[in-house]
């Protein structure tokens, strides 16, 4: 099941989805502390983190999957288009950053999507994905918003961008407390966080992973029983 913008929009307005957006961009900041000049795309539902890039920026885009809908953004100036996963409307190599949230759990087709994705973004790009971690609260509890469609173990999404054709380069976690909402937990949402880190690292509701672009496909593994042939990697075609 995949969220639509309406309801994703209101769990980022109320108490729990201000905590989790501001501890999730904590960490983004810690991979990206700055995108000086950069022409940054967000895609999936990342408007709640994409306006705190948008001022330095050179450009700063949102696209939303048609499945999902739209809510404008920026309000006095939208600059959210709504496209197909698979047909992004953007020319070759157009993004110096891509920053996707709420966009790979609810797609369709999720190997189109990441053609798209590294088609549009230029190759000495970054890409930072923010996904719902399977071992996680925040993946089995119905009222988290990152329940809804598919969630990754580490490896499974270390898998998915390898064979798409990118190169994972740092991993982290966010959102160690339970998805619920009580002021007492709310206020120690920093808490959490901290012994989350430290005991359990791999537990976090959300992977946080940066990734580049790769020109070149993996080469494929020979079965045993196959001749030894000289194999060089083949340059991909986007």
């Amino acid at each position: 099941m995949q969220l639509d913008a309406g309801e994703l929009l209101a769990f980022y307005e109320s108490p729990v989805g201000q905590v989790a957006r501001r501890i999730i961009l904590r960490r983004m900041r810690q991979l990206w502390p700055a995108v000086d000049r950069a022409r940054v795309l967000g895609y999936g539902f990342a408007t709640p983190y994409l306006r705190a890039f948008q001022i330095e920026a050179e450009r700063a885009v949102s696209v939303m999957p048609a499945q999902q809908g739209v809510v404008g953004w920026p309000t006095e100036r939208p600059l959210t288009a709504l496209a197909d996963e698979d047909a992004l409307p953007f020319p070759d190599a157009m993004f110096d950053r891509i920053l996707v949230v709420h966009g790979l759990e609810g797609a369709d087709a999720v190997r189109p999507l990441m053609r798209q994705l590294w088609r549009v973004l230029a190759p000495e790009g970054r890409m930072l994905i923010v996904a719902p971690n399977r071992a996680s609260l925040w993946a089995l509890i119905e009222r988290s918003p990152f329940a809804q469609g598919r969630p990754f173990h580490r490896g499974e999404l270390d898998r998915l961008l390898r064979g798409a054709m990118f190169e994972p380069l740092r991993w982290d976690c966010a959102l160690y407390g339970p998805p619920v909402g009580g002021r007492k937990l709310l206020r120690n949402g920093a808490g959490w966080e901290k012994l989350g880190r430290r005991f359990w690292p791999r537990l976090g509701g959300v992977h946080v992973v940066e990734a580049s672009k790769s020109i070149y496909a993996p080469a494929s593994v020979q079965a045993p029983t196959q001749a030894k042939k000289r194999t060089e990697p083949a340059l991909a075609r986007a």
